[in-house]
């Protein structure tokens, strides 16, 4: 699973993209500051299960802060997209090529309206950002239509000479883009498309696709910048009326950077995604008490920075994928007295039999029965598993 950062230069994507997961990258206040795509591990935020037990997990990958696991996810950040993207203009051609194998997108725009179509620095609420996800989504368009339309000639021909379902002409040319079979039978099914008509919907399909294939969430940076009467309020709010199909979520990227960095020092405990911090070094200078005390305000009224909410809603509200942990009901632990080391972000229709083949083929071809640890039941090979279960699988080997 791959979450990509995407939008116009200079919005944040790179702040946002370090602040999810301390890489390094080229962050700056001018267009196309990152070229190539950035590729890191940020980490979802949920509870830690083993609470349940009374203990704490001891993760394989990822880490425990408090009462919460942070479970990896690969993230990349690809190069800013101007309008035109589909047709060379900028870094599109680029751009769009990085995006090929993202799950999801998140787009990062500048709430505040301090940046222009191009990514350049204009006067503070002097652009409309709701402009951006316009042409975003239009580029993200033109792109899958481009792709079709340039393949149709020979789609065309494996429908109709050699009588091919629709759906297997298309994923044999769409599958670089991350198109599966079932979102082509979706997107079908939702237009009321078939071979007598799909000559004339080709456009309309290629959006369908799009919004399928590519879920989108909107994150609505630079909300620091208008602190004052919650500005950043009254925007958000006419931006969610005027874009009801996509979640909006208030962020301080800038804000969240700071934090993660702090707390990687030790100068203070922070557990992302919450909202308060506790600082440990007393000793900070003039300008580090300040910065502090400018970000707990913000924090006070915003209640977070809104980055660890924005990647939890891409992973759980828009793939929605469900953490699922191996475990046993006599123990939890593994042979080297880990509590719950493994975590697997399994489809939100993943069954018992599905999580057995997940751990290993040999676990699904012999699978006998599973067990629900928390519950103790056990369940069969086509029961649905539910978020943040502990499942113990027996096989016959």
């Amino acid at each position: 699973m791959i979450i990509g950062i995407v939008g116009k230069p200079n919005v944040g994507k790179s702040a946002f993209f370090r602040s999810l997961t301390l890489a390094d990258a080229e962050s700056g206040n001018f267009p196309f500051t990152t070229i190539d795509a950035n590729e890191a591990i940020g980490y979802v935020k949920i509870k830690d299960p083993a609470t349940d037990f009374e203990k704490h997990s001891n993760p394989r990958e990822g880490y425990v802060a408090g009462e919460f696991r942070f479970v990896p996810v690969q993230i990349i950040d690809v190069a800013g997209l101007v309008p035109g993207a589909h047709e060379g203009k900028g870094l599109g051609n680029k751009f769009l090529d990085d995006l090929r194998q993202a799950d999801a997108l998140i787009h990062i725009i500048d709430l505040s309206g301090g940046t222009n179509e191009k990514g350049e620095p204009v006067e503070i609420n002097s652009y409309n950002p709701a402009e951006d996800i316009l042409f975003l989504e239009a580029e993200l368009d033109h792109w899958f239509y481009n792709i079709i339309e340039r393949n149709w000639p020979n789609i065309d021909k494996k429908i109709r000479m050699q009588d091919m379902k629709i759906e297997h002409a298309l994923v044999n040319v769409l599958s670089g883009l991350n198109i599966k079979e079932r979102h082509i039978l979706q997107a079908l099914s939702e237009l009321g498309i078939d071979k007598t008509t799909i000559s004339k919907e080709l456009f309309s399909l290629a959006r369908k696709l799009r919004e399928l294939s590519k879920p989108m969430i909107i994150a609505a940076n630079k909300c620091d910048v208008l602190q004052e009467n919650k500005l950043w309020e009254k925007k958000l709010n006419i931006l969610k009326e005027e874009f009801p199909q996509h979640k909006i979520i208030p962020v301080m990227a800038e804000y969240e950077f700071n934090l993660r960095k702090a707390q990687e020092k030790q100068i203070l405990r922070y557990i992302p995604g919450e909202g308060n911090f506790e600082i440990l070094n007393e000793n900070l200078n003039e300008n580090q008490k300040k910065g502090l005390e400018i970000i707990s305000k913000a924090l006070q009224e915003m209640r977070t920075t809104g980055v660890q909410e924005t990647l939890n809603a891409a992973v759980f509200d828009l793939l929605k994928m469900k953490p699922i942990f191996p475990g046993g009901v006599s123990k939890l632990e593994d042979s080297k007295g880990n509590v719950l080391p493994d975590c697997f972000l399994m489809e939100e229709k993943a069954t018992a039999l599905d999580f057995a083949y997940r751990l290993h083929t040999d676990f699904g071809k012999n699978f006998i029965k599973a067990i629900n640890v928390r519950t103790k039941m056990m369940v069969g090979k086509d029961h649905i598993l539910s978020f943040g279960d502990i499942v113990e699988i027996v096989s016959g080997k």
